[in-house]
């Protein structure tokens, strides 16, 4: 069962120096109805990116097989490896929704963790468009990882536990992991098995 989205859990993601929303999480779009602030979108992608990065750096992605069920009239039960999955789901969310130009600069940028000064001479752009094309990857991939059905990525704990609905609590503690430690890149090493 996924979350149901709406304005309340906007203004919990939303970013309280925002110039455009102000907090608030959204902001008035066309005949009337609200739509989510860029800062929400970008918080979200934020928070499924370094859920990414854990994955990918985890010694125990190769090994770590779980037993799941299924929802649905039969209930069976199966095994599945979600963080193989949700790193499939990441990459090929990303190539299937940016354009060609942004996704090439999303992979320098996030999955080879090169320097935005290197990224900026590689495409040949001064750092204000540069920045921009940043933040609209990242409102793109926000929007698209929480509105893609029928298995969003996020929230995250609805992707991996199947727990349900996430509670006020952990949205916030969502926003929490968001907000720290901002800039942690480098370059993604996929777990290697050691030699014996």
């Amino acid at each position: 069962m996924t979350m149901d989205w709406n304005s309340s859990h906007d203004m919990l993601l939303a970013s309280h120096d925002c110039t455009r929303c102000h907090g608030v999480g959204h902001r008035p779009g066309r005949k009337g109805q609200a739509l989510s602030c860029s800062c929400v979108l970008r918080n979200i992608f934020r928070a499924c990116f370094r859920r990414f990065r854990e994955c990918a750096e985890s010694e125990t992605s190769l090994r770590g097989v779980t037993l799941e069920r299924s929802s649905g009239q039969l209930r069976r039960c199966f095994y599945g490896r979600k963080k193989e999955e949700y790193l499939a789901d990441f990459y090929l969310i990303a190539r299937r929704t940016l354009t060609g130009e942004e996704f090439t600069m999303f992979k320098y940028y996030y999955l080879y963790g090169a320097n935005w000064k290197l990224c900026m001479r590689q495409f040949g752009m001064e750092r204000g468009p540069f920045f921009h094309t940043v933040y609209r990857i990242q409102q793109k991939l926000g929007a698209t990882f929480r509105d893609i059905r029928p298995y969003p990525l996020f929230p995250l704990d609805d992707y991996f536990d199947n727990a349900g609905r996430l509670s006020v609590d952990e949205l916030r503690t969502t926003v929490r992991t968001v907000n720290e430690g901002e800039d942690e890149r480098g370059p993604l090493t996929p777990p290697v098995r050691r030699a014996a």
